[in-house]
C-alpha cells in the first residue's frame, strides 16, 4: 500500500535572509545612493531593474565591477549553521531574484544549495538586460512543490517574498522592514535564525 504522507520543503529567500543585499553593497561601493533601492521599498520588480539597468549606465558601472564587489562579501552571520541544520531535517531550496552571475560566489560559501533565480544578458561588460526565467516565479515554484505533494515552507523578507509566502502551506517573514510587516501583519515574523529553525521544525 502506499504511503501518501507529504514530505516537506522549506523555501527560502537569498538577499536579506541569507545572503547580504548585493545593490545595497554595489550602492556603498560606488556611492551611488540610488541603488540602495531594493525590493523592500518597490513591489514593482520590472520597474526596479529597469531603474537599476538605467543607473548603471548613467554612471559606467560594468559587470566585472559589480562582481568585484560581491567578490568581497560573506552570507549574513550565522546563515551557513542555520542552512546546515535545516539541511540536515528537510529538504531546502533558495527562490531568489537575483542573478546567477551576482549568486555563484556567495552560494559557493554556503556549500552549494539549491539556487532558483535569473539571469543577465552581458553585451561586452554592460549588463544590457535582465531575463526572468518565467514572472512571479516564487509563488509558481511553491505551487509546483505542492503539485509534486510537497508541504511547503517558506520565508523572506519583501514585498516580491509575498505571493511565495501566501502560496506555501506555511509561510513567514524574517527581518522584513516594518513597511512589509505592517502590509502584511497576518504573516508571522522572526528576527533571529534560532526562532525561525524552531517555527520551521514546529511545521515540518
Amino acid at each position: 500500500m502506499t504511503d501518501n504522507k507529504k514530505q516537506t520543503i522549506v523555501a527560502l529567500d537569498a538577499e536579506g535572509v541569507i545572503l547580504p543585499e548585493i545593490w545595497i553593497a554595489v550602492a556603498e561601493a560606488t556611492g551611488i545612493a540610488e541603488l540602495t533601492r531594493t525590493t523592500r521599498d518597490e513591489p514593482d520588480y520590472d520597474i526596479l531593474m529597469k531603474s537599476r539597468l538605467a543607473i548603471l549606465d548613467k554612471h559606467g558601472i560594468t559587470i566585472d565591477k559589480i562582481q568585484a564587489v560581491i567578490a568581497e562579501l560573506t552570507p549574513l552571520d550565522g546563515a551557513k549553521a542555520f542552512l546546515d541544520e535545516l539541511r540536515s531535517i528537510t529538504q531546502l531550496v533558495i527562490l531568489s531574484d537575483t542573478f546567477e552571475q551576482f549568486a555563484q560566489p556567495l552560494v559557493k560559501q554556503l556549500d552549494w544549495p539549491t539556487i532558483f533565480c535569473h539571469q543577465l544578458h552581458i553585451e561586452g561588460k554592460r549588463i544590457a538586460d535582465y531575463q526572468l526565467r518565467i514572472a512571479d516565479p516564487k509563488r509558481k515554484a511553491v505551487k509546483a512543490f505542492q503539485s509534486l505533494n510537497y508541504t511547503v515552507i517558506a520565508a523572506g523578507d519583501s514585498y516580491n517574498d509575498t505571493t511565495m509566502l501566501e502560496a506555501a502551506d506555511t509561510g513567514f517573514l524574517f527581518r522584513a522592514p516594518a513597511n512589509v510587516q505592517q502590509e502584511f501583519e497576518h504573516l508571522p515574523h522572526y528576527e533571529s535564525y534560532s526562532d525561525l529553525l524552531s517555527a520551521i521544525k514546529e511545521n515540518i
